[in-house]
C-alpha cells in the first residue's frame, strides 16, 4: 500500500517521504516544484510533477497508484507576507487545491489525509500555551486559507467515510540527522536559517524585531519543534486513521518557547560564529509569545517530543554548512 506525499519535494514534505521510505513504506510524490526541489526526493520514489489543481493531472495520477492507502497534504503556499500582497494566490492555490483534492479521494475511494495546517490559524490569541480550544482567529490570508482548508476536511469528513487529521504547527525547523535534506527559499523569513546564513558569510547580520515585548528579554518567544519529530506526528497519524481513529486536529509544538534572542545565542554556541545582530523595529501583528499545548497529541496519538532548541539548530547547520547554495 502507497502514501501518496502531496508537496513530497519541499521542505517538510522531502523529510516525510525521507522518513516514510526509511520505515518501510511505499512512497509517491506529487510536486510541481513552485517551491519544492526535485533533487531532494529520492530517486527510488515515484514522482510526478504537476498541479494538484489541475484535475485530469491528478486524476491520472490516482489511476496509475491503484493501492493509496492514505495521503500526506504539504502543497500549500505558506509565506505569511506574500499572502497579504497576493490574498487570491493563496485562496486560489491552499483552497482551491484542496477542494480538487478532496473530489479526487471521494472518486477513487482514498480514505485518509494527513493534512499540514498551521498555528496560523489562530491569529493572536489572548491566552498562551495554545489549545485545540483556542478560538481559531486567523490575522493573513496564508492562516484564512489553512483555517478553510480544516474545515472543508471537516465536512467532508461529515459527509463522507473519509477521515482526515489536522496538525497545527507552530516553528518547524531543523533538518535531516545527516544533513542531506534541508531547508532551501529563494527568499528566506524564517529565523534559525537567516542566523545561519549570517554565520556563513551570506549576510552581514541578523534583525531582531522589536526588544520591548512583554517577554523575559523583551524579544518576541516562540515554540520550535523539531523536523523529526514533526514527521514522526505525521506517521503516527496516519496510523491512527488507519486503525479506525476518528478525524481530528492537533497542535504540535515542543511546548517550550525560546525568545528570538535565546535562538541567537544557542546559534552562536552550535556554530561556534559570533553572528553579528541589530535591533530593529517591531513588525505589525507579531505576537509576544506563541507556545503550544501538543497535551492531546500525545494523549491520542502517543506522540511526544525528543529533540529541543540545541539539537535543531545542529542539524540545521549541518544542512546550511554543507549546501550554502541550497541544492
Amino acid at each position: 500500500m502507497t502514501v501518496l506525499v502531496l508537496g513530497g519535494a519541499g521542505y517538510i514534505g522531502s523529510h516525510a517521504v525521507d522518513t516514510l521510505q526509511a520505515s518501510g513504506y511505499d512512497v509517491a510524490v506529487v510536486d510541481n516544484l513552485a517551491t519544492g526541489h526535485a533533487e531532494a526526493v529520492p530517486q527510488a520514489v515515484r514522482f510526478y510533477e504537476g498541479d494538484v489543481r489541475n484535475r485530469d493531472f491528478l486524476h491520472e495520477v490516482f489511476r496509475k497508484e491503484t493501492n493509496i492507502e492514505g495521503i500526506m497534504h504539504f502543497c500549500a503556499y505558506s509565506l505569511v507576507g506574500e499572502s497579504m500582497q497576493k490574498p487570491l494566490k493563496y485562496f486560489n492555490n491552499n483552497v482551491g487545491g484542496a477542494q480538487v483534492i478532496l473530489e479526487t479521494m471521494e472518486e477513487f475511494n482514498v480514505k485518509h489525509i494527513v493534512f499540514s495546517s498551521t498555528a496560523a490559524t489562530f491569529g493572536i490569541p489572548d491566552t498562551s500555551p495554545i489549545s485545540e480550544t483556542t478560538p481559531q482567529k486567523p490575522i493573513n490570508p496564508y492562516g484564512e486559507s489553512k483555517l478553510i482548508m480544516e474545515k472543508m476536511m471537516k465536512w467532508q469528513s461529515t459527509a463522507t467515510d473519509m477521515t482526515y487529521v489536522a496538525l497545527r504547527y507552530f516553528n518547524v525547523a531543523g533538518a535531516s540527522n545527516d544533513g542531506h535534506i534541508g531547508e532551501a527559499h529563494k527568499n528566506e523569513t524564517h529565523l534559525i536559517p537567516i542566523i545561519l546564513q549570517v554565520a556563513l558569510g551570506k549576510r552581514e547580520f541578523i534583525t531582531i524585531y522589536g526588544n520591548d515585548y512583554n517577554t523575559v528579554d523583551g524579544t518576541c518567544v516562540r515554540d520550535y519543534i523539531d523536523m523529526e519529530d514533526l514527521i514522526d506526528a505525521h506517521i503516527k497519524a496516519l496510523e491512527y486513521l488507519k486503525a479506525g481513529g476518528k478525524s481530528d486536529q492537533f497542535n504540535l509544538g515542543s511546548s517550550q518557547g525560546y525568545s528570538n534572542l535565546e535562538v541567537l545565542e544557542t546559534a552562536r554556541k552550535v556554530t561556534g560564529k559570533k553572528i553579528p545582530s541589530k535591533i530593529g523595529e517591531r513588525r505589525l501583528g507579531d505576537p509576544d509569545e506563541l507556545v503550544a499545548d501538543s497535551t492531546k497529541a500525545g494523549e491520542i496519538l502517543h506522540w511526544q517530543v525528543k529533540h529541543g532548541l540545541e539539537h535543531i539548530i545542529e542539524n540545521a547547520w549541518k544542512w546550511h554548512s554543507s549546501h550554502p547554495e541550497g541544492y
